[in-house]
C-alpha cells in the first residue's frame, strides 16, 4: 500500500559521513511525519530523527550536533545526513512515514557499518 525507497546506506570509517534517502509513494493520502529510525543487533530499534510536514525536527541525544534531518516536499522524499560517525552508528537504518489519515509506512531498511 505505501512504499518506501531508501538508498545511501554502506561501509565508512569512523569520523566519515553519510547521506541517507528515503522517497515515499504517491499512494499516501498526505505524510505529516517523516523519520529514520535504527536497529543494532541485539537493541531495541529506536528513533534516529524526524520531520513534521511543518518543519520541526526531533533527535535523539546521541545523534544531535552530528546528523541533520531534511525533507524535499516535492519530492515527498526525507534525508539523513550523518556526520562525525561512531562505531556505536552500526546499525540497520528504516525510514518510516505516517500520513494524515494514520497509515504508517516502512522502508526496507539500509545498513549503515563504521568500523575502521
Amino acid at each position: 500500500q505505501v512504499q518506501l525507497v531508501e538508498s545511501g546506506g554502506g561501509l565508512v570509517q569512523p569520523g566519515g559521513s553519510l547521506r541517507l534517502s528515503c522517497a515515499a509513494s504517491k499512494t499516501f493520502f498526505s505524510i505529516n511525519v517523516m523519520g529514520w529510525y535504527r536497529q543494532a543487533p541485539g537493541k531495541q530499534r529506536e528513533l534516529v530523527a524526524d520531520i513534521t510536514s511543518g518543519g520541526s525536527t526531533n533527535y535523539a541525544d546521541s545523534v544531535k550536533g552530528r546528523f541533520t534531518i531534511s525533507r524535499d516536499s516535492a519530492k515527498n522524499t526525507v534525508y539523513l545526513q550523518m556526520n562525525s560517525l561512531k562505531p556505536e552508528d552500526t546499525a540497520v537504518y528504516y525510514c518510516k512515514a505516517i500520513d494524515g489519515i494514520g497509515r504508517i509506512g516502512w522502508g526496507q531498511g539500509t545498513q549503515v557499518t563504521v568500523s575502521s
